[in-house]
């Protein structure tokens, strides 16, 4: 009981003490753990230690040597792969606050740790080395916790658009009622967006490029020393530090660093997956005023804390709300690579550290939400079927005009009287409050030859939805269907929302 008091106590303390500073809401209430770590000092350093041991073993297989003897052993690359995740960090920022520069600290600190590899950490390379390649492989990563949680989005829009593919609902331009669709077909239309947003996506993954080990300003000035100006084993060395980290090639060229306009490209695509998912937010909040499609709601949650009846569609406003963040975020990396001063400044620096990290995990709460309201999305047909039949008797007069015509009447004439008498009936029900009551006015007009329960007949909702359905069914089939097939082991998510 007193242990339990103690932890009690302890983590009691712990929350005290992280009240007097600021966290990143990103962090303590929408992202993933899996996208907080990858963008941790954890992956980042433990990434560090990876690059320096590839680029030993590489120096070491190419055999860099002085005077006949090889420079770098099995012995410290063995001391080095010893201590790769067992990061001393207070040592390295102990050290940090005496230089003023971090990947030295981090030389240092594993050196502490690696008297005999001491040496030859870092041999040739430029900070660059582990910063940029860890950046790269930091967002590839990334990429593909994002990729996985995509496809999930479309699975589930997928069987969404499944289950409701022939439900007639009123479609809207300007906001205004047009011709029907169905509820089906609407979301293939969100899930068209998102399928474009995994195009791209899965097209700046597969080309990723690590920087490699290019030197001060890229030229490899540093390896023509180290290799006595050896140019074939110099070629060797970037094809192999990529196999090493799981790439299939480094840049060919570059300045110091790997060209930020990777940074654009990348940011780019989390800009695309936030326009989709504000798209899609801002329709079912829309139509969550309607009262016709709701997201989901808790049993506990509370809507408002003034009026108890209310509820909010508050997952798909923060949808809106986070995907409005990236969309400006993505400038960021757009103004760093074009004011790049030849091969390098550090004006990137702070803004990378907080753009891309901030990005990434933004459009990973952004999916985590988009999931989670799509796997609970309800839908009101009663109330979907009533709106619909209130705008039908306009939608259908075409269909109504052509029967009278089949029945000996003038075009042209029954097209005035429509127009007359749908202009009495939108006055009815926008000045008078009143139902449309257009069907009962073409009943009591001799014009058109047909009853008020003919007219009824007419006004079967599926009769003016087109090929909705049809379209859904080839678009599941064609299109969304070989997606999953092909990204099978990585549906299955299900994602919970914080707060």
């Amino acid at each position: 009981m007193d242990e339990k008091r103690t932890a009690d106590e302890k983590r009691a303390m712990e929350e005290r003490q992280a009240m007097d500073k600021y966290v990143s809401p990103l962090s303590e209430r929408y992202a993933s753990r899996e996208m907080q770590y990858i963008f941790s000092p954890e992956m980042k350093f433990t990434t560090w230690r990876r690059l320096w041991i590839a680029l030993a073993e590489t120096e070491k297989e190419l055999g860099l040597s002085q005077d006949g003897k090889p420079v770098i052993t099995d012995e410290q690359i063995e001391e080095m792969k010893a201590h790769a995740d067992d990061i001393n960090i207070e040592v390295a920022k102990a050290r940090e606050r005496e230089v003023r520069h971090d990947v030295m600290s981090h030389v240092y600190a594993y050196g502490q740790q690696c008297p005999k590899a001491a040496g030859i950490i870092h041999l040739g390379a430029t900070s660059c080395y582990v910063g940029d390649n860890t950046d790269i492989i930091v967002m590839t990563e990334g990429l593909k916790l994002l990729k996985k949680k995509l496809v999930n989005v479309i699975a589930e829009l997928g069987q969404f658009a499944d289950k409701y593919k022939a439900q007639p609902t009123l479609a809207f331009t300007h906001f205004q009622p047009a011709q029907p669709t169905t509820v089906g077909k609407r979301a293939t239309l969100w899930l068209q967006e998102f399928y474009l947003d995994l195009e791209d996506l899965e097209h700046v993954l597969g080309n990723m490029k690590l920087l490699g080990s290019k030197g001060t300003t890229g030229t490899q000035a540093s390896f023509l020393e180290l290799f006595n100006g050896d140019q074939e084993t110099i070629d060797k060395i970037d094809p192999m530090i990529a196999r090493k980290m799981g790439f299939k090639e480094c840049f060919p060229v570059s300045g110091q660093t790997y060209s930020r306009k990777v940074d654009t490209r990348v940011a780019n695509v989390l800009a695309g997956i936030a326009a989709s998912a504000h798209k899609m937010s801002n329709d079912i909040r829309l139509l969550q005023h309607l009262k016709e499609v709701e997201e989901p709601f808790e049993k506990n949650q509370i809507g408002s804390s003034a009026m108890a009846y209310k509820r909010n569609p508050m997952r798909s406003e923060r949808i809106a709300s986070l995907s409005r963040y990236v969309m400006i975020d993505a400038l960021n990396p757009a103004i760093t690579s074009a004011t790049q001063w030849f091969e390098r400044t550090l004006d990137d620096s702070a803004n990378k550290r907080l753009s891309i990290p901030e990005g990434f995990l933004a459009v990973d709460g952004i999916l985590d939400l988009c999931l989670n309201v799509v796997d609970g999305l309800v839908v009101y047909p009663k109330v979907i079927e009533k709106h619909l039949l209130s705008e039908l008797p306009f939608m259908a007069t075409e269909n109504i005009m052509m029967d009278a015509v089949k029945m000996g009447g003038n075009r042209q004439e029954l097209h005035e009287r429509i127009r007359e008498l749908s202009m009495e009936a939108g006055r009815n029900v926008k000045v008078e409050g009143k139902e449309n009551n257009l069907l009962e006015l073409i009943a009591a007009d001799p014009a058109f030859h047909m009853t008020l329960e003919e007219l009824q007949k007419s006004m079967d909702p599926a009769r003016y939805v087109g090929r909705s359905r049809e379209q859904v069914e080839a678009f599941l089939r064609d299109v969304v269907a070989p997606v999953l097939a092909e990204n099978k082991e990585l549906l299955g998510m299900k994602a919970e929302v914080n707060v």
